[in-house]
C-alpha cells in the first residue's frame, strides 16, 4: 500500500507521487478512493449542498441534474473539500469536451503552441486538427496541432514565469463556463462567485501534474473548481507540508471538485492518468443521448456528428481538466507593479509534465518542440 513506502520525517508526498507514477511493477491502487462507488465510513463524509441555490431548470441548462441528485462528498481532515461524482445529464458531457477542444483554444485564448508559432498558425487549432483524426488508414501520422496541445489559459492569462496575473494581460471569460462555474459554486455554498481566470491542461496517457500549490489569485477566500472529462485520474490531496502524507482519489470523466477554506491552500498534484473504467467511458458522453431542456437552454447546444467524432477519438486517449478561479476579491485590483512569484516551499513550482513528472527539482523544461512545452499549475 502507498503508506508503507513513506518513512517518518520525509517528503512523504514527493513518495506517494512516485509510487502512483511507477510503470514497473505497477502500483497497489488499493488504497485509491473512488467516489462513484465509496459510502460514507470513517474516512468519506456526506458533503452538504444547497438545493435551494438553483432550481431543476438552470441546473439543467449547463447540462447538470438536479442538485438533490448530486452525490456530494468529503473527506475528514480536509475541510473545505468537496468532491462531486459526475453531476452531469446523460450526454451533456459532450458540450463541455467540445467547448474544450474546439472553441476555448481559439484565439484570443492563449496556449503553449503561442511559444513556438505565430498567431495565424494556432488561430484555428481544431480546424487544421480535424482532418488527422478522420484519417483511419492505421498509418502513423504526425501528431496534429490538437494533440499537441497541453494547456490553454481563458480571462486573465495566468503568466507561467512570474506565476502571477495582471490587468493588462486579460481577455473575455467564456460566458457559458462562468454559467456553469457560477451555479456549482452556489449549490456548494458560494452565491456570488465569478469566474475570472481558467487553466486547461490536456493530459496524455504518460502526463502528469506535479506537486503544487494554487496560490496566485488575490482573494484565496474563493474557492479553487475543477472540472474533469475523458479519461480518469489519480488524484493526490495533501496537507499543508509536504512531509503530509497525500489522500489519493480517482477523478473520472464528469466528476468535479471543490476546494475551499483550509484545502484552498494544500498541496496536490495529478501522478497518473489511466482508462476510464467500464461505466466512465465516451459512450456515456453520446450527444445523441437526450439532455433535458436542451431546447430552451441558454448555454448548452447540440454537438454535430462530424465534431463529437473528432471528439470521441481524442478522448478515447486523452483527458482534459478545466479548472476555474476568482482572481480579485470584492473591492480589490490589481497591484501597479506585480509582485514577486510566491514560492510555496524552497524550490517548489509544481507543474504539468511529460515522462518522469517529479517536480522536486524545481525545474521546467524549456525545450523548442511543442511537445514538450511544460505548464506549471499556479
Amino acid at each position: 500500500m502507498a503508506a508503507s513506502v513513506v518513512e517518518s520525517g520525509e517528503d512523504a508526498f514527493r513518495k506517494i507521487f512516485k509510487f502512483y507514477r511507477r510503470r514497473n511493477p505497477p502500483p497497489d491502487f488499493s488504497d485509491v478512493i473512488d467516489f462513484s462507488r465509496s459510502l460514507p465510513n470513517d474516512k468519506i463524509v456526506p458533503a452538504d449542498l444547497d438545493p435551494s441555490a438553483l432550481t431543476d431548470v438552470e441546473a439543467a441548462q449547463v447540462g447538470l441534474q438536479p442538485v438533490r441528485d448530486w452525490r456530494a462528498f468529503g473527506l475528514r481532515g480536509y475541510p473545505g473539500f468537496i468532491f462531486i461524482s459526475n453531476p452531469f445529464l446523460l450526454g451533456s458531457q459532450s458540450f463541455w469536451v467540445k467547448q474544450c477542444l474546439k472553441t476555448y483554444p481559439q484565439k484570443p485564448n492563449v496556449c503553449n503552441l503561442d511559444m513556438h508559432m505565430s498567431p495565424s498558425e494556432t488561430q484555428d487549432i481544431w480546424g487544421k486538427s480535424v482532418h488527422g483524426f478522420r484519417n483511419s488508414s492505421g498509418k502513423r501520422e504526425p501528431k496534429t496541432l490538437l494533440e499537441r496541445l497541453r494547456w490553454v489559459t481563458l480571462g486573465y492569462h495566468y503568466n507561467w514565469d512570474t506565476k502571477t496575473y495582471s490587468e493588462n494581460h486579460h481577455t473575455p471569460f467564456p460566458t457559458d463556463l462562468h454559467s456553469l462555474s457560477s451555479k456549482v459554486t452556489a449549490a456548494c455554498g458560494f452565491p456570488g462567485f465569478i469566474a475570472e481566470a481558467g487553466i486547461l491542461n490536456f493530459y496524455r496517457s504518460d502526463s502528469s501534474l506535479g506537486i503544487h500549490v494554487d496560490e496566485s489569485e488575490l482573494d484565496h477566500s474563493r474557492p479553487l473548481l475543477s472540472f474533469s472529462f475523458g479519461q480518469s485520474a489519480i488524484f493526490l490531496l495533501g496537507g499543508t507540508h509536504r512531509q503530509d502524507p497525500p489522500t489519493a482519489m480517482y477523478m473520472h470523466s464528469g466528476d468535479m471538485m471543490l476546494m475551499s477554506g483550509q484545502s484552498r491552500l494544500l498541496y496536490h498534484a495529478v501522478p497518473r492518468i489511466l482508462p476510464a473504467p467500464e461505466g466512465h467511458t465516451a459512450s456515456k458522453m453520446d450527444p445523441c443521448s437526450p439532455i433535458s431542456l436542451l431546447q430552451d437552454s441558454p448555454v448548452m447546444e447540440t454537438v454535430s456528428e462530424e465534431d463529437w467524432r473528432v471528439c470521441s477519438r481524442y478522448i478515447q486517449s486523452s483527458r482534459v481538466n478545466v479548472t476555474v478561479r476568482q482572481v480579485l476579491g470584492p473591492g480589490q485590483s490589481f497591484p501597479e507593479t506585480p509582485s514577486p512569484p510566491q514560492r510555496t516551499e524552497a524550490g517548489q513550482t509544481g507543474g504539468y509534465h511529460e515522462g518522469d513528472g517529479d517536480q522536486d527539482s524545481g525545474k521546467r523544461k524549456r525545450s523548442s518542440s511543442c511537445d514538450s512545452a511544460d505548464a506549471v499549475e499556479t
